[in-house]
C-alpha cells in the first residue's frame, strides 16, 4: 500500500475455496466483477442487499455457478470480464474515492467512461500525486496491496527544513513514532537548494500518511509527494491526469494473469531450473573405503610366521657343501 493507504486486515487466501462443482464464493465473484473489494462485498451481504437467483444471500459461504443471476441493491451484476489493469497519473487536488461527502473532485469521476467500473490498488491522499494503479478486479486489488508481496513503493518527495542525512540512514532500521512502529524506509538526498530539498523515498510496508509523519518526526515539512513506482509498474512519462491500460503480455509476465495453467507451470519449472543452474556447484564428498583400515601399532603374535621378502619365494636354494 502507499503511505496514504488506510490500515487493512489481510483477507483469507483462495486455496480450497472454489472448485468447478461448487462454483465461486460470492464475495470473490463480486470482487472480480468490480463491485467492491471482498471485505466490502461481505459488508454488502451482511446488509442484505445481495441476491442470488432472486433470493437474499444470507452469508459469504454462498457459491455462484455459471448461469446464476446475482444482483446488488436491485441491479444485476454483469458477468465478470477479463481482468484489466490501468496506470493512472493522479493529479494533486483529487481524492481516491468513488463518492466524497465533502463534494471534492474524485479520481473515478474523471476517468473515461470506456474504462468501466474500477477500484484503486492502494490510495493517494488529496495532496499527493503520481502513479495510481486501477483494476476492474477487486480481488486482485486486495492481493497487490498486501505488504507480503514485497513490492517496493518509490516516491519523489520535496521537503522544507534542515536535512540530516545521518537521520535518513537510521530510517533503514525502522522507527517508532507516537507508539506506531514503521518498517524500514530507504531515503536518499537527490538535490538541495537553500532550505528546499528533493528526496527519493522507498518503502514496502506503508501505513496511513507514513512518509509525511516520518518526515515531520525529522523536522521536515513535505511540500510535494509524487509516487513514481509501485512494484514493477512505473509512472514514466505518463501525463498528469492520463490513464493507460497495462498490456496483457506485461500482466502475464509480472502477475501471471491470463496465462494458461500448463504454460504457467512450465514457466515456473524453467525458472526453477535456471535458479538451480545459477547455484554454486556442490563439491562431491570423498569416497568412503569399504575395507576398514588396518589398525596400527598392534604387536605381532609370538607364533606368527616371520615376514618374508616378496622375492624370497623365488630364490633358488644352494645345497650345502659336503
Amino acid at each position: 500500500m502507499s503511505d496514504e493507504q488506510e490500515d487493512f486486515a489481510p483477507e483469507a487466501t483462495d486455496a480450497g475455496e472454489d472448485n468447478a462443482e461448487r462454483g465461486e464464493r460470492i464475495a470473490k465473484y463480486l470482487a472480480r466483477a468490480g463491485i467492491a473489494s471482498r471485505r466490502d462485498a461481505e459488508k454488502l451481504i451482511a446488509e442484505g442487499v445481495v441476491k442470488l437467483n432472486g433470493k437474499k444471500v444470507d452469508g459469504p459461504a454462498t457459491f455462484v455457478k455459471p448461469g446464476d443471476r446475482v444482483s446488488v441493491s436491485g441491479k444485476t451484476v454483469a458477468t465478470a470480464e477479463r481482468t484489466r489493469l490501468f496506470r493512472h497519473h493522479k493529479p494533486d487536488g483529487v481524492v481516491t474515492t468513488h463518492k466524497d461527502p465533502q463534494g471534492r473532485p474524485t479520481v473515478f469521476e474523471r476517468l473515461p467512461p470506456a474504462i468501466g467500473r474500477v477500484v484503486s490498488i492502494g490510495r493517494l491522499d488529496l495532496t499527493s500525486e503520481g502513479l495510481l494503479l486501477l483494476t476492474n478486479d477487486g480481488a486482485l486489488a486486495r492481493k497487490l496491496e498486501l505488504p507480503s508481496n514485497g513490492w517496493l513503493r518509490r516516491y519523489r518527495v520535496r521537503v522544507f527544513g534542515h536535512v540530516d542525512e545521518r537521520a535518513f540512514a537510521a530510517l533503514s532500521r525502522g522507527v517508532t513514532i507516537e507508539g506506531v512502529a514503521y518498517g524500514p524506509i530507504e531515503c536518499g538526498l537527490d538535490s538541495r537548494q537553500g532550505g528546499i530539498a528533493w528526496l527519493t523515498v522507498s518503502l514496502k510496508e506503508g501505513k496511513n500518511r507514513e512518509i509525511r509523519r516520518v518526515m515531520a518526526h525529522l523536522g521536515l515539512q513535505v511540500t510535494r509527494l509524487i509516487r513514481t513506482a509501485y512494484g514493477p509498474f512505473q509512472l514514466g512519462t505518463l501525463p498528469k491526469g492520463a490513464v493507460e491500460e497495462v498490456h496483457p503480455k506485461v500482466m502475464r509476465e509480472q502477475l501471471g494473469i491470463g496465462e494458461a495453467p500448463a504454460k504457467r507451470r512450465r514457466r515456473e519449472e524453467v525458472a526453477a531450473e535456471a535458479a538451480a543452474a545459477a547455484a554454486p556447484p556442490v563439491e562431491p564428498e570423498a569416497p568412503v573405503s569399504k575395507r576398514p583400515p588396518r589398525p596400527g601399532n598392534i604387536p605381532r603374535a609370538r607364533n606368527a610366521e616371520p615376514k618374508r621378502h616378496p622375492r624370497a619365494a623365488t630364490r633358488r636354494r644352494t645345497p650345502p657343501r659336503a
